[in-house]
């Protein structure tokens, strides 16, 4: 039987990236931050001078990425060929050029069986943006959170203060804006609701809030 998966997917800043991590702590399922491979491709490329408009390049870092996800004290730890990324990998820069190397279908495909491996017993907790409608098309319960770019600004300028990292609330406000546009229009897996998929809007909601109501899902539909 195949293991259960939960998918939760949404713009940037919308919140599925904690609360998919507060529900996998919660059932003891694996977590996949599919934000975070994309985010790493993009890293490596800046690295080894891999221009953003070189698909057969990207790609190739794509099916080569040595990555790993691992449990840490301020969540979710990631590694890339060893070294340990996780702020790296949330820095403005880097997550300008992950929403273009998202929007090359060489990458996509090259990722695509990559991500589908995290699926393994008990379950699965897949946050990204075309979860429910590319990855996991036969996901059990599929949520897309929303909220308001102003909104979502607001939170990755504190999220990025929390860090250390600082930026400009202005420039995060155009550069989701900007995200947002070339997520949806892309091509390849744009970034919409699955028609299955429960819509949530995030803005006035904190995050104990969503995660009390998807939980209710979770419940509903036998997962817990």
């Amino acid at each position: 039987m195949t293991a259960a998966v939960i998918a939760i997917d949404g713009p940037s800043g919308s919140g599925k990236g904690t609360l998919a991590e507060a529900l996998a702590r919660r059932l003891g399922w694996r977590l996949l931050d599919s934000g975070a491979l994309y985010r790493s491709v993009a890293l490596a490329a800046a690295q080894r001078k891999v221009g953003f408009d070189d698909e057969a390049g990207l790609a190739d870092i794509a099916r080569q990425l040595g990555i790993e996800f691992r449990p840490g004290d301020a969540g979710i730890a990631v590694r890339l060929d060893g070294q340990d990324v996780t702020l790296q990998i949330r820095a403005e820069s880097v997550s300008a050029n992950a929403s273009r190397v998202a929007a090359l279908w060489a990458v996509r495909k090259a990722l695509l069986e990559r991500q589908r491996g995290f699926r393994c017993e008990p379950g699965l907790v897949a946050d990204g943006r075309d979860m429910g409608t590319v990855v996991f098309p036969d996901a059990q319960l599929k949520v897309f959170l929303e909220a308001s770019p102003e909104e979502r600004a607001a939170r990755r300028h504190k999220q990025l203060i929390d860090k250390g990292l600082g930026g400009s609330l202005r420039g995060l406000l155009v550069g989701i804006r900007e995200r947002d546009e070339r997520d949806r229009q892309r091509v390849e897996s744009p970034l919409v609701p699955a028609q299955d998929a429960v819509v949530i809007d995030s803005t006035a909601l904190g995050i104990d809030a969503v995660e009390q109501r998807v939980w209710q899902l979770i419940e509903a539909r036998g997962l817990s």
